[in-house]
């Protein structure tokens, strides 16, 4: 790396002293138009963990091979990750080209070329250098520019997000983070969040390969002076992104891809979870064997063929499987996202895979039904509409509380201008409905609204006198657990359509109230009553002893009349609403007469209307409320 870009990535005085790399290290080489990133990660196997943490995001891998020892173990498990991240594109290094004469070298580029036979580098050229005398450097960059001009540019539209691979402070600067932008853009004084943590951060300045810059986007190695937090509250693993633009989790669905020489992966089985610079433990549940995958047999002896959802005890060699995780710290991940499995113990790597949903439901995973879900999910290389298949998915598990649009690049991985694309293709083609903010699916609707006129012609037929359902009382029974927005879109498209009618209380359209002999009866007789009675009408219980007409009855007739507003219910009392509107008409008509200063008290109130006290405070009371009067000490100023 030294003689390649003239910088030497080994900080640390261990790695000087040693001779080896031990951890990260980062030089860049500009040429023409051409700017190189470099990550120089650990060779040596005691610290792959490292390297781990410098692989995720890379867009081409250097594969060095020392000309004079050839394939070392360590190599083929480099390689092996580098396979399982599906890293685009490489080139094949054999170091030390000076230490091996032209036999060895030979040797050492045929064992390399077995190795990744049948792999992203099985055609990558391969170039002889010498750090010592610089043969090969100059063929060597000539063909880094080769493989960098025809890399497809990272995707910059999207939320960024930068996995913190290094954290530091600089005097008169605080806290600075560093690693590689997979994703967006990133400005100075954006605000930012720092997950999982969750905490509101600000980049207060940034720099692009040593240079400040006012701005930085995806596939560029940035570093970030963060504003509002201390160096001891960031570490790697940590991720640095658009705020609610990613989400931590602790229970992701997954594909797994294992290695051919690695041992079974047990159901149950601890692991390290790697990917960006998060490692995190946790344990596999498996859920099916996959059709075969990175190495993958055909089928797996002792086991049900692909596509049964049948348990499985474990993942054999060279198989690949559907399985959930469930971690024991938090990561930030997206559908799409690659991994790497190492086991608990010994520290080896045994797989990688895809996660295909970083938010799975609490449900089962070793059944039918979870296995279709997994296939439904699968998003192998040339599936049809994958993404589209997974989102309906989601879709679907939300049920009545919807999916949430920007679930759309969070969880399921979409550049914002391809998710609005894939909702409108969606949304016409009648396989979801947008509701606010929110995406659910029309047979959930159509559910909804079948639901909703059952509970409404049951109440019609439990309670014949009501003039419908409570609006209320319908959202809390059958519309709980559902986004605001989409219980006023059932009612509203069910009153679009002629076939439910009210605001506040829901009834079938046309329904029409139907009184029994005896309630008709109990409400001619009501409604006189209490005209008759004005105010100082009767209770119920004297209108049942005085027309024979059951209590009941009685009780359920006059809750009708209240409804209708035919009967006002002031306090504990009911009257009759002419005689409180000839009330408020006569208090206002003594106003006009006494003038601007007309004053009643509660004797004189008694005395003018010829009621008790029982009626008169609840009545000057009701005047208050209506603003007719305004009590002042023990009198009332009309208004």
């Amino acid at each position: 790396m030294r003689a390649l870009t003239g910088t030497d990535p080994d900080r640390l005085k261990e790695e000087q002293e040693r001779g080896i790399t031990i951890d990260l290290g980062f030089a860049h080489l500009e040429t023409g138009d051409v700017n190189l990133a470099f990550v120089d990660v650990p060779g040596h196997e005691r610290f792959i963990r490292n390297m781990l943490a410098g692989a995720g995001g890379i867009d081409i891998v250097m594969l060095v091979v020392a000309a004079d020892e050839s394939v070392m173990p360590q190599t083929r498990e480099h390689f092996h990750i580098c396979r399982l991240l599906r890293v685009p594109a490489g080139i094949i290094v054999l170091s030390k080209s000076d230490a091996a004469d032209e036999e060895m070298q030979e040797l050492a580029a045929m064992e390399v070329r077995e190795l990744v036979a049948g792999s992203f580098l099985e055609a990558a050229p391969m170039v002889a250098v010498s750090a010592r005398t610089g043969a090969g450097l100059d063929a060597l960059r000539t063909a880094l520019i080769s493989l960098a001009s025809g890399l497809r540019e990272p995707p910059i539209d999207g939320p960024a997000r930068l996995p913190v691979d290094r954290v530091f402070t600089v005097k008169g600067f605080g806290t600075v983070v560093t690693g590689t932008l997979v994703s967006g853009r990133l400005k100075e004084e954006d605000e930012l969040a720092l997950l999982p943590a969750n905490r509101i951060v600000k980049a207060r300045g940034l720099q692009v390969h040593g240079q400040r810059a006012g701005s930085a986007q995806a596939g560029r190695r940035v570093a970030v002076n963060l504003g509002g937090v201390e160096l001891a509250d960031v570490g790697r693993g940590d991720t640095l992104c658009t705020p609610h633009g990613f989400e931590a989790t602790r229970r992701v669905d997954v594909a797994i891809d294992m290695l051919a020489d690695a041992r079974a992966l047990r159901h149950g089985a601890r692991i390290r979870f790697h990917q960006g610079t998060t490692e995190v433990l946790g344990r596999v549940a498996v859920a099916g064997s996959r059709e075969p995958g990175l190495g993958a047999r055909s089928s797996v002896p002792g086991s049900a063929e692909p596509g049964s959802g049948t348990r499985e005890s474990e993942i054999p060699p060279g198989a690949s499987a559907y399985a959930r995780i469930r971690l024991e710290g938090p990561a930030v991940l997206t559908r799409g996202d690659r991994f790497i499995l190492r086991a608990y113990s010994p520290l080896v790597t045994v797989g990688g895979g895809v996660v295909l949903d970083p938010h799975p439901p609490r449900s089962a995973t070793r059944n039918a039904a979870a296995f279709a879900r997994f296939r439904r999910l699968d998003v192998r290389e040339g599936a049809a509409a994958p993404q589209e298949s997974a989102v309906l998915s989601f879709i679907d598990e939300r049920g009545a509380a919807g999916l949430a649009r920007s679930a759309l690049v969070s969880r399921a991985g979409i550049a914002p201008a391809d998710a609005e694309v894939l909702e409108r293709k969606l949304t016409s083609a009648g396989k979801a409905t947008r509701l606010e903010n929110v995406l659910v699916s029309p047979v959930v609707l159509q559910d909804l609204s079948s639901r909703l006129l059952t509970a409404v012609t049951a109440h019609h037929a439990a309670q014949p006198l009501s003039d419908g359902m409570p609006r209320e009382e319908a959202r809390e029974r059958l519309f709980g657990s559902a986004a605001p927005a989409v219980f006023e879109h059932v009612v509203a498209s069910l009153i679009a359509t002629g076939t439910l009618a009210g605001r506040d209380r829901l009834t079938l359209a046309g329904h029409q109230m139907s009184l029994s002999a005896e309630e008709a009866r109990a409400r001619e007789a009501i409604e006189r009553l209490f005209r008759d009675g004005a105010l100082a009408p009767p209770d119920l219980a004297a209108v049942s002893s005085g027309t024979g007409v059951a209590a009941a009855v009685v009780d359920r007739v006059a809750r009708l009349l209240v409804r209708q507003k035919t009967l006002i219910k002031v306090e504990a009392l009911l009257f009759h609403a002419d005689a409180l509107s000839s009330l408020k008409a006569d208090v206002v008509a003594l106003k006009e007469s006494e003038g601007a200063h007309a004053r009643v008290d509660v004797a004189a109130f008694k005395a003018r209307y010829g009621i008790s006290r029982k009626y008169a405070i609840p009545l000057l009371e009701y005047l208050d409320r209506e603003r007719i009067t305004r009590r002042v000490g023990d009198t009332r100023v009309l208004l």
